[in-house]
């Protein structure tokens, strides 16, 4: 039996398959720390991978999956005004990097490169070039994708819905302590402060193509804004 899940992630690819058909298609997969992006992303190319196996599905048209979080700024530039709220929004990510080393590239059939920055490490990235078919959708998952400077990059995008009362303590669960559980607690001031920001200059869920309620994990409901 088919679960509830695979069953909005089947209808998801369907979806995802309509964008540009036969071109390379930029597809924004954004929402909060702890919605459950990566995962769903991982999910995507996984089906898309066996969707021969699927009734209805195209299995030939790839889907590919890189996320924001290989183009940080290095520690000093995203502390050197502070750790408040408006410094995680306006100085975590290097998108002159991204744009650089993956939207322009894609864009002309070039190879992209999918990281630059670890950010755990605190140091440079070198992987090797990544080559796409010029029929296949690249995920990009990560946060503050909505942004005025990067909503118009993409073909389509999706806001993953959660509120931070599930998406804190579940995008917590990732570290080790040094994060309490509460939206509203010091710990997570920088991050939830800085999403709220985010919501109000953007309000990303009005601009996404679809918007994925992924509170349930395991009955997620999937709605088409666009």
């Amino acid at each position: 039996m088919v679960s509830s899940r695979a069953r909005v992630l089947i209808d998801l690819l369907a979806e995802l398959r309509t964008v540009r058909p036969g071109q390379r298609a930029l597809i924004a997969l954004d929402g909060v720390d702890g919605a459950g992006k990566t995962m769903l992303a991982h999910e995507l190319v996984k089906l898309a991978k066996t969707a021969a196996d699927v009734p209805g599905q195209d299995s030939h048209r790839r889907v590919a999956a890189i996320s924001i979080d290989g183009f940080h700024h290095p520690r000093e530039i995203r502390y050197a005004h502070g750790k408040g709220p408006d410094t995680f929004y306006r100085h975590s990510y290097d998108y002159e990097a991204f744009v650089e080393s993956v939207v322009e590239p894609f864009r002309r059939g070039d190879a992209i490169v999918p990281a630059v920055w670890d950010v755990d490490e605190d140091g440079p990235l070198a992987p090797e070039p990544r080559s796409l078919p010029k029929d296949c959708i690249l995920l990009v998952e990560g946060i503050f994708l909505h942004r005025p400077e990067l909503v118009g990059l993409w073909d389509a995008s999706m806001w993953v819905e959660v509120p931070f009362e599930i998406s804190v303590p579940r995008g917590n669960e990732r570290f080790a302590g040094g994060f309490a559980a509460d939206p509203e607690a010091a710990s997570n001031h920088r991050y939830v402060g800085g999403q709220r920001l985010y919501f109000s200059e953007a309000a990303p869920w009005e601009k996404a193509t679809w918007v994925l309620d992924n509170r349930d994990l395991d009955r997620p409901v999937l709605t088409c804004r666009n």
